[in-house]
């Protein structure tokens, strides 16, 4: 096994022969109201999902699950306070929801890496905080890869004109930290399931019903959004893992891309020719484009991602 929980090709198993099917569920109050009743009831949801979930010969083992949510200022504030981090107002700041090694060392030397990288970006860390977990009903298989949970929260600039600026910022200090940090070995663990001014990702290789057990963040009064998005994964022909838990930063669903390989390929062919005026001369920061290493949905969110954050070719604007 690797670390991230999926064996290397051998034999008659090859990666890139992977599908997946899952369940998928999504509440929202239609004016925008935040509340902790939200995500309450999006865990319900994600309970009620467990059909459309799988183990594995350990029934509290599970592919997947998880849950993304608008980033929830009035919890963090809290919680960073009690870190001695004083976060600025809302939208102001950056969080990271990061997979890091169990080895403190290992994790040092992640942590040094990031804050190196997000110096150069013209950013500033402005602290870590260990992400409370409970274990005790997960599976030893989930176990044996389960990396160490952390938040890190990062300052925004003025030179940012606005969210999306920021967004696009952070997304390339999180593809420039995967190749300083996970490529080199650094910290095999490294995995942002999220870095952004405007949603967060809480997931694992999970059961529906664990995850709210997981991560008792979820069930704090403060910890509230108007919007979440839920999702059970049901590995039809893949191995689960830790990361290849849904949500993604933009998507969840619950079909199979069988043109994957075609996808990546005529990404990886193109990418030099990649051109956006609003990314400039940082496009040449965030290849590779796709990870490669990730299911048909991570090719999926990492191709919508760039689309969305370049501008022009999707109606999701902000």
């Amino acid at each position: 096994m690797n670390s991230n929980g999926l064996p290397p090709k051998q034999g008659l198993y090859d990666p890139q022969f992977e599908h997946d099917a899952c369940g998928v569920g999504f509440i929202v109050h239609m004016k925008g109201q935040k509340s902790h009743e939200i995500v309450e009831q999006a865990l319900t949801i994600l309970v009620n999902l467990d059909h459309r979930g799988a183990c594995g010969c350990e029934t509290n083992t599970g592919d997947g699950a998880g849950i993304l949510m608008q980033v929830p200022h009035k919890f963090l504030k809290k919680v960073a306070a009690t870190e001695n981090i004083e976060l600025p107002e809302a939208g102001q700041y950056g969080v990271g929801m990061v997979y890091c090694s169990p080895d403190p060392a290992a994790r040092a030397q992640g942590q040094q890496a990031f804050e190196t990288v997000v110096a150069q970006e013209g950013l500033k860390v402005l602290g870590w905080r260990d992400v409370p977990t409970h274990n005790a009903p997960i599976g030893n298989t989930a176990k044996a890869s389960e990396p160490f949970m952390r938040q890190v929260f990062i300052a925004r600039s003025p030179n940012l004109k606005d969210d999306l600026d920021f967004e696009r910022k952070l997304y390339i200090i999180r593809k420039l930290s995967h190749n300083a940090i996970r490529a080199t070995q650094i910290d095999p663990y490294w995995y942002p399931s999220s870095i952004s001014c405007r949603t967060m990702v809480y997931k694992g290789m999970l059961m529906p019903l664990q995850v709210g057990e997981y991560y008792p963040d979820l069930h704090d009064p403060d910890m509230e959004s108007a919007l979440a998005l839920v999702h059970s994964r049901f590995s039809t022909n893949t191995f689960p893992s830790w990361e290849r838990s849904h949500p993604y930063r933009y998507i969840a669903h619950n079909g199979e891309i069988n043109t994957m390989r075609g996808n990546i390929n005529w990404t990886i062919a193109r990418q030099s020719m990649f051109e956006s005026d609003l990314f400039g001369d940082d496009m040449q920061k965030i290849k590779p484009v796709i990870n490669i290493d990730g299911s048909d949905s991570t090719i999926f969110d990492n191709a919508l991602e760039l689309l969305t954050l370049a501008g022009d070719r999707c109606p999701m604007r902000s």
